[in-house]
């Protein structure tokens, strides 16, 4: 009995010293120090939210397995994460600048990289599900929300923009397995739910304005490890042998300097000069068919004449040039976004209905325009995906390859001009968009269901016509297939 109560005194004791001295709270320290959190309204809410869109989240995970199962796992650590940072928060001072508390919120970027990490390298299978969480983590950023001045929007408004990104490839899920597996379907509307409006509708009740964070004069942030200090220099051991050549390397060896013999030496004068240098131009008087005895032996004692000088190949005269990438708004009138390539994360933010947005040669990347502009044109573009709110003159597709457009708000008319592949998804305010196509194939819309809140129902506009002459004028009307 009286060892325990010796035990409990010294571990009081311990973390009073470590209060006095100015220690930082870790996540390890944080299992160590009783917080108050079952006491919490904000935090038994959101364990009862996290236990029920979480879970049902996993559940349909489960049906699917593999890499959909990993992810979900992931997700379910972050908001794990997330939590840990609100509980911690209330035992902290409030940072006085996103640097200051960069070691503090480590443990959720952490949990967001591996989420990432899982859509890099080699397109995955089930790349639409991986892609679908890796981007709706970037919600749970809204815990390092520091004020208005931080550079973020308010908690509130951030979910709602994050998840706009993720909807795009969730969306995919919902149109890819819609007829197919109900399974995947279900796991795409909880991911969505979760979010929207699950964790949108928790943050704008409890947590408005960002964490709240502990008294002044509390527990630091914590403070990343200083540098080890550099030991005494030593005699450093003797250099190891160099590595082996790597098989493919475009440096030459030593021995590539020295004279090669044998055949080596042949093919190696063969390819050192121009492969007509020694040949003799050909005159007409030379010629069989101009000769006079029709022999067809050439005289030795004819002259050769001088070769002719050896024209230069045009290098590069069918590569495609594309100069360096841009995103920036030009003479406040016209956002600019060109040779973008591989970015999946391009934004325009800052824009109003008198601006412009032209998009020229980009490929494989996703812009997302937050706000009502004038028109946005897509020239010269593969593999681009568009997502924007409105628009008030039109949306312009011309030259491009596999593009697919969401409008989240409304669009008067949506111009596709000589573009191979358009996947269109359009909201229900801009079911009255008029869409013009010319010169293009495969263009695909997509619209959403009246019957399920959720589902998208696809339509594919026709590209072969029928013209017939009839009371002195040709009516045009799309094919026809019987039986389809």
């Amino acid at each position: 009995m009286e060892a325990k109560l010796v035990e409990r005194l010294e571990a009081a004791v311990a973390r009073l010293e470590a209060v006095a001295s100015g220690a930082s709270i870790s996540s390890a320290a944080s299992r160590d120090i009783d917080i108050p959190a079952a006491s919490d309204p904000a935090i038994v809410a959101y364990d009862e939210f996290v236990a029920e869109a979480v879970g049902r989240l996993t559940a349909a995970a489960e049906k699917i397995g593999g890499k959909v199962l990993d992810a979900t796992k992931v997700l379910a650590e972050a908001f794990a994460v997330a939590k840990d940072l609100l509980v911690q928060a209330k035992q902290l001072q409030k940072p006085a600048s996103m640097a200051d508390a960069q070691e503090f919120f480590k443990p959720l970027n952490d949990v967001i990289t591996k989420a990432s990490a899982m859509t890099e390298g080699r397109r995955p299978d089930y790349f639409n599900h991986l892609k679908s969480v890796s981007d709706s983590l970037a919600a749970l950023a809204w815990v390092a929300f520091l004020g208005k001045d931080c550079g973020m929007s308010f908690p509130t408004a951030h979910v709602e923009e994050s998840w706009q990104m993720a909807e795009f490839y969730n969306n995919k899920v919902l149109v890819e397995y819609r007829n197919k597996d109900p399974d995947h379907v279900e796991w795409a509307k909880a991911l969505k739910d979760l979010y929207m409006p699950g964790l949108r509708d928790y943050v704008k009740k409890y947590y408005p304005l960002g964490p709240v964070w502990g008294p002044a004069g509390g527990v630091s942030q914590p403070k990343a490890a200083a540098p080890a200090p550099k030991a005494p220099a030593v005699k450093a051991p003797p250099p190891p042998a160099p590595p082996s050549a790597p098989l493919f390397t475009t440096e030459k060896s030593p021995e590539s300097s020295q004279p090669k013999k044998g055949m080596s030496a042949v093919f190696q004068e063969i390819s050192s000069k121009p492969v007509t240098a020694g040949l003799r131009k050909v005159t007409d008087d030379m010629k069989t068919k101009n000769r006079a005895d029709r022999s067809g032996v050439v005289s030795s004692t004819t002259t050769a004449p001088a070769p002719a000088p050896e024209k230069t190949p045009r290098a590069g005269s069918f590569s495609f040039k594309s100069g360096p990438p841009k995103l920036e708004l030009l003479m406040g009138r016209k956002w600019v976004v060109e040779n973008q390539v591989g970015k999946k994360t391009l934004a325009i933010d800052d824009c109003d209905s008198k601006q412009s947005v032209y998009v020229y040669g980009c490929k494989d990347s996703v812009l997302q325009v937050n706000g009502k502009v004038n028109n946005i044109t897509v020239d010269k573009c593969t593999k681009v995906g568009i997502v924007f709110k409105d628009v008030v003159a039109a949306f312009e597709v011309v030259n491009c390859n596999g593009v697919e457009v969401q409008c989240q708000g409304t669009a008067p008319t949506i111009s596709i001009d000589n573009t191979s592949g358009c996947q269109l998804y359009l909201s229900k305010d801009s079911l009255g968009a008029s869409i013009t196509s010319a010169k293009s194939s495969e263009i695909n819309v997509m619209v959403p269901s009246g019957v399920t809140d959720g589902d998208w129902v696809e339509h594919s506009l026709p590209q072969q016509y029928i013209h017939n002459f009839k009371d002195g004028q040709f009516i045009t009307s799309p094919v026809s297939h019987s039986g389809a």
